[in-house]
């Protein structure tokens, strides 16, 4: 199958026979975020219509290395108030709500690692699919030192059971593909990157053709299911991302090297 993403840098969109399919394209840092392609992301869920030309939605990353490797850390490197960390919050939730939100029915096709801001995109499909090569999971005990907020941790414990994400965070493992299928993270396992592909385009394509006033109403419904926690956390933000152990966690990051936190 071909590759539709572009080099480096972007995120691209294409629709094929209905099946919209967004690629997040930055291959050479292992697809890792940028706040503009955050934005891109949002644009693009938010101007597929009920009823348009986009019947399903595929997320994928380029290539088969990686889905997302998180937040392109150089973001991080400017915060140096309270209002920075919330603001980024605020954003992020936004983003990912669009993605919850969008009409249609959304599919995360997983390759390789799929970690950080990754991970938090994957959860808000409504199905994922994944090669042998997952890694799916939120590694910042043991890289940055920053938290969750509680809206993407309310976004996993409906994915995965508040026990399952305490365990994946605290310990800071990433979840193979068997225990990934095992636990419900993903509902497949395909052999390699292009048959991921070309089941993630079978079920968009298969889901599409159904009625969309029922899928939109499940989607909203099974959202709406969840806590609202939005505002809840301010408190926790501020005291990572302010913290002495956010900065070395970026620092330690940038020169591959073993974090020394501190506790403060």
């Amino acid at each position: 199958m071909t590759d539709p993403a572009t080099p480096d840098g972007d995120v691209t969109f294409e629709v094929v026979d209905g099946v919209g399919v967004m690629t997040l394209s930055r291959p050479a840092a292992r697809n890792a975020i940028t706040v503009p392609m955050y934005r891109q992301l949002k644009a693009i869920c938010e101007g597929i219509a009920p009823g348009g030309a986009v019947s399903a939605l595929i997320v994928r990353g380029a290539g088969d290395k990686a889905f997302a490797a998180g937040t392109d850390i150089a973001h991080f490197r400017d915060f140096s108030t309270p209002e920075h960390a919330l603001a980024y919050e605020r954003e992020m939730d936004g983003i990912l709500t669009a993605l919850e939100t969008c009409p249609v029915p959304t599919i995360a096709a997983i390759a390789g690692a799929c970690t950080g801001g990754g991970a938090a995109i994957a959860a808000c499909c409504d199905i994922r699919m994944a090669t042998p090569s997952i890694r799916f999971g939120i590694p910042i005990a043991k890289t940055l030192g920053n938290c969750l907020s509680m809206g993407t941790l309310a976004r996993l414990s409906s994915l995965m059971g508040p026990a399952r994400v305490k365990d994946m965070v605290l310990s800071a493992r990433l979840i193979e593909a068997d225990e990934a299928l095992a636990v419900g993270i993903v509902t497949e396992i395909a052999p390699d990157f292009d048959a991921l592909m070309g089941r993630a385009h079978a079920r968009a394509a298969d889901m599409g053709r159904n009625a969309p006033l029922t899928l939109r109403a499940t989607k909203e419904a099974m959202r709406r299911l969840r806590p609202q926690t939005a505002g809840a956390d301010s408190d926790l933000i501020t005291m990572c991302y302010m913290s002495a152990d956010f900065r070395e966690g970026q620092e330690a990051f940038l020169a591959k090297r073993p974090p020394r936190w501190q506790g403060r």
